[in-house]
């Protein structure tokens, strides 16, 4: 079996594109999205209509979430232009995404979230120290995981950090990374992470001989390209994060 992962795609279309297009190569047996389509000052109406004509699997991000639930002055300024993007509807068909899908596999194997299995806006595999984001302890994870811990295999994403870990019980832990957006450039404490980069990243799971593994692949696409559509719509940071994979 071959899974491609992809997650926090974040209305961009171009690395999107080029994802995809690396995944046709690759002898995948399916597709599974682990959530935030759209939100960022790019292409959200494009990136929704893409991955909605391919009839992706998908979980619902915390940002599909708020594309209904949460009021204006409560949305990030670039969660509230792609929601400005998209019709009613479409804000409905992601709101309505489901919170955890079990992707494939008997017996409920591999479990996809956006976050956590009960918490879309919490980090599996980090949380924030001393103003950075660091790898969270075996407790954490465990405590996150809960009873999901049994799975053979946990999809997340949220923190846009690519990772591949055995966790609790010896269960992998899959972190893709994140297909467009490699930084957060609305958070300013995103300035002092690690160095990062601007490829556009997902990953294949696959199972051999009864065992689980994963290539974490990072493609070169126009990110230059992306960075000129954040900037000519007014979003210098966004540019600079596009560009660089870092906020400054």
């Amino acid at each position: 079996m071959r899974l491609a992962v992809i997650s926090d795609v974040h209305g961009n279309l171009l690395a999107l594109e080029a994802v995809l297009k690396d995944i046709t190569t690759r002898a995948v047996d399916d597709i599974v999205n682990l959530g935030d389509w759209v939100a960022g000052p790019l292409w959200p109406r494009e990136t929704f209509e893409l991955l909605a004509e391919l009839g992706i699997k998908s979980v619902r991000g915390n940002h599909d979430r708020w594309a209904t639930d949460r009021p204006d002055d409560q949305m990030p300024p670039a969660g509230r232009f792609a929601r400005d993007a998209l019709t009613p509807t479409q804000r409905e068909t992601l709101h309505a995404l489901p919170a955890t899908i079990e992707v494939a596999g008997r017996g409920g194997e591999i479990l996809a979230c956006h976050g956590t299995p009960t918490d879309d806006m919490q980090n599996l595999l980090e949380e924030p120290l001393d103003g950075r984001i660091a790898p969270a302890s075996r407790e954490a994870v465990a405590t996150r995981l809960g009873a999901d811990a049994n799975r053979q295999v946990i999809l997340c994403g949220h923190s846009h950090r690519q990772a591949l870990v055995t966790g609790p019980n010896g269960c992998l832990i899959l972190n893709p990374g994140s297909v467009g957006c490699p930084a957060f450039a609305d958070l300013p404490a995103a300035a002092h992470w690690e160095h990062r980069s601007p490829h556009a990243r997902y990953a294949i799971l696959t199972k051999r001989n009864n065992r689980w593994g994963a290539d974490l692949i990072a493609l070169e696409y126009d990110w230059n390209a992306a960075a000129k559509q954040a900037e000519t719509l007014g979003w210098p940071k966004w540019a600079t994060m596009l560009a660089t994979g870092s906020v400054s």
